[in-house]
């Protein structure tokens, strides 16, 4: 055991000589001979110059990346400012039809229509409320469910207010529900539902409707307009969970998760069906095709956009860095770049079951009691599930 220390010793005195030897060396190389610090010029820029990116939706982030960059922006003068970077987004009105993606996108005129009109407008994101609710948050409720909906989709409203998005008090908190739409243009060839709505308003007093072209691309817009109505109707909503209008949703079982959680994660709270490491399809029978010449990269990880919850403090900072990430014609994956630009990621939760559940399950009531959300149900099976839900005699051991 003696020998064994004194080997130690000798060891890690050897160390100490080494260390000591190192420091005086390295002190010395960086100094003249006359003992003074040398100054360390590099030897190539610290900043890259910027290159444009060939996809128009990268390069889009690009610019605004640069424009929110004090740093870089400092190092341009207006006179050197590569034309790329010399944009009219921050001086023309963002609204007006954007002709110069004709040009810019390379195969503009073979892209099919819904892409045409994203990128004609994709820099507008401000749209007139044709329905608002200004007094629904006058009480601030604890869960804020936001519904995506269509003009046409009566039923499925109608069932969800009789089913998991009734309002009110549930389990002692606060619940309020709101559906979200644009406007049904002929353009798409919707009838007029415009009298039926307003009569549909007036009854439930949950509509919230603004005047863009409710289309699958603009759902993106839908998300940016919903972020910021929070902010000016309803801050103090302390959770909210958006989803879409054909899901059912298991309220008992989200307000039961949420009372749980407290610090961090509850200010952090941003949960669903996560998909990571993916990208864009290119296949143009896919409805989510997006083409090289528009994006090119791997997506950030990104919750299902059938439905997710996140915290009252992520809405805010949610729409605040939505200023800084162009708009992406995918709603749900949109979310996720704003997440990650924010330093964030989405929480897989095995409760978000947006491809559905085994089919001999679905029968089955218990099979519904530790999920919040399951896709897709029609309205009939959402007042079903409701039913079993709520039945007090439903014994799950």
């Amino acid at each position: 055991m003696a020998l064994l220390r004194m080997r130690l010793k000798v060891l890690v005195t050897v160390m100490m000589v080494n260390l000591f030897i190192f420091i005086l060396i390295s002190r010395q190389g960086n100094q003249d001979k006359n003992g003074r610090n040398k100054v360390r010029v590099p030897n190539k820029p610290f900043w890259s110059k910027l290159v444009p990116n060939q996809a128009y939706w990268n390069r889009q982030q690009q610019i605004l990346d640069l424009q929110h960059n004090p740093i870089l922006i400092a190092n341009y003068s207006s006179a050197d400012m590569p034309d790329w970077l010399n944009g009219t987004s921050l001086t023309s009105d963002p609204c007006q039809p954007d002709l110069r993606v004709t040009t810019q996108v390379k195969d503009y005129n073979s892209l099919p229509g819904r892409f045409k009109d994203f990128l004609l407008y994709m820099r507008c994101r401000s749209y007139p409320l044709l329905v608002d609710q200004p007094h629904i948050c006058k009480d601030p409720p604890y869960l804020l469910l936001a519904v995506k909906s269509l003009a046409p989709h009566f039923d499925r409203r109608q069932a969800i207010r009789q089913s998991w998005g009734r309002a009110g008090v549930l389990a002692n908190r606060t619940v309020v529900t709101v559906f979200l739409l644009g406007n049904a243009t002929a353009v798409d060839h919707h009838p007029d539902l415009s009298g039926m709505l307003r009569y549909e308003s007036a009854r439930h007093k949950d509509i919230v409707q603004w005047d863009y072209r409710d289309s699958f691309f603009n759902l993106t817009v839908k998300e940016v307009l919903f972020l910021e109505w929070i902010q000016t109707r309803c801050p103090g909503a302390r959770y909210i969970f958006k989803g879409d209008d054909d899901v059912f949703v298991n309220t008992f079982r989200i307000l039961d998760f949420l009372r749980g959680l407290s610090g961090p994660k509850a200010r952090d709270l941003f949960v669903g069906d996560v998909i990571t490491n993916a990208g864009p399809h290119r296949d143009k029978k896919v409805k989510y095709f997006i083409p090289e010449s528009m994006y090119v990269g791997m997506y950030p990880p990104y919750a299902g956009g059938g439905g997710y919850l996140y915290s009252g403090d992520i809405a805010a900072r949610l729409q605040n860095i939505s200023q800084r990430v162009t708009l992406y014609p995918i709603d749900d994956v949109y979310t996720g770049m704003c997440l990650r630009k924010l330093g964030l990621a989405p929480g897989k939760h095995k409760g978000f079951r947006t491809f559905d559940i085994e089919e001999k399950y679905r029968s089955n009531p218990c099979a519904y009691k530790s999920l919040m959300l399951v896709h897709p149900r029609t309205p009939q099976e959402m007042i079903q599930i409701w039913a079993w839900l709520s039945d007090p005699d439903l014994n799950c051991q």
